[in-house]
């Protein structure tokens, strides 16, 4: 033992030594907004731009297709697609999440609206349009009709977010816009954009599909009205 005293000792004390730089390096990512906002972005990307490409590509295609071309598209195609759709949904949420807490003193109306409409959207993907989506690939039973109407008006709703929920989740970061403080701060903006996010989002549930949100244009056009529409209120009120 005498023999190896030394060597142990040099080891106890790299051990330790590791021990202490591994855990602050991992304190120094967990509160690194870099680090975790880059992934943020790279899993908002995939996330929106599958959104995008469902809305504007495939579901407008499937609507042409012949039979043959639309069973290969549910089969091969849509599960992959809405498996990555879902997971980067997902994932973008809890690194958001993370963010939100790392700038807790600094939170703006901005922020918090963005935050809503991008927790209202990946609840969308997980809660309406996969569950009904999986009725409408034949992974589950059910009445596709229905569940595809379901679907669609779920995915619609989140394209019809996109833009102010983008709008406010990049700009709110950069921008100079007053944070919230206990004095002095009107909650007039914030109540009124949360209405407007939520009354929305109660159509998605209980509603139907609207002529502003029906076909492509549509919902790019009503989309960028509601983003300047919330900014005219965080702006003014």
């Amino acid at each position: 033992m005498g023999l190896f005293a030394p060597f142990l000792l040099d080891l106890r004390y790299f051990l330790i030594y590791y021990k202490v730089n591994i855990s602050g390096s991992i304190m120094d990512i967990l509160t690194d907004q870099s680090f975790f906002r880059s992934f943020h972005i790279l899993f908002g990307i995939t996330w929106i731009g599958l959104l995008y490409y469902f809305n504007f590509i495939q579901g407008e295609y499937v609507k042409v297709a012949n039979p043959d071309a639309k069973a290969d598209v549910f089969k091969k195609l849509a599960p992959n697609a809405l498996w990555w759709f879902r997971w980067a949904a997902l994932f973008t949420f809890l690194t958001g999440v993370i963010l939100l807490h790392q700038i807790t003193a600094k939170l703006s109306t901005e922020i918090i609206l963005g935050a809503t409409m991008g927790t209202i959207m990946m609840l969308n993907v997980w809660g309406i349009i996969w569950r009904n989506q999986k009725i409408v690939l034949g992974m589950k039973e059910g009445d596709a009709a229905t569940a595809g109407a379901k679907a669609g008006l779920a995915s619609r709703t989140n394209t019809l977010f996109s833009v102010p929920m983008l709008m406010y989740m990049v700009y709110s970061a950069h921008s100079g816009s007053a944070y919230i403080s206990i004095d002095g701060w009107s909650s007039t903006s914030l109540l009124l954009g949360l209405a407007i996010i939520f009354i929305i989002e109660a159509n998605a549930i209980w509603g139907k599909m609207l002529p502003a949100i029906t076909s492509v244009r549509a919902v790019i056009t009503s989309s960028f009205v509601l983003a300047v529409v919330l900014k005219l209120i965080t702006d003014l009120l």
